[in-house]
């Protein structure tokens, strides 16, 4: 049964950093990240394809958001830079058995089926 574990959250400053991290337990192709604020629909951040190192971001965290991953330690990393208050949110990693988080469904939540528990960001003004 596959695994992730989401970690790294944390409550900072506004202009402060965090780095998430994912941990799978199996090897994973593609890792997405998405987060959720109260009241809000999940939405996704940024994703990474494994074999290729390719990167995607939305635009509200491009330039400030860095995903990579360790292929030896199959967890996949989320550097948040220049954090603002409207980044607090819950975030979690996720990936998809369809293969949706490989092309242009990886912005939708309902397409992936494999997910974290979730770590919380907090960022204050």
């Amino acid at each position: 049964q596959l695994q992730l574990v989401e970690s790294g959250g944390g409550s900072v400053q506004a202009g402060g950093s965090l780095r998430l991290s994912c941990a799978s337990s199996s090897f994973l192709s593609c890792v997405a990240w998405f987060r959720q604020s109260p009241g809000k629909e999940r939405e996704g951040g940024a994703r990474i394809y494994r074999p290729t190192g390719h990167t995607s971001y939305i635009d509200s965290v491009k330039g400030r958001f860095t995903i990579s991953r360790d292929n030896k330690e199959k967890t996949v990393d989320l550097q948040m830079d220049s954090l603002k208050p409207e980044d607090t949110a819950m975030y979690y990693c996720a990936t998809s058995t369809s293969g949706a988080c490989s092309d242009d469904r990886w912005l939708r939540p309902d397409d992936f089926d494999r997910w974290g528990q979730g770590t919380q960001v907090s960022v204050s003004s």
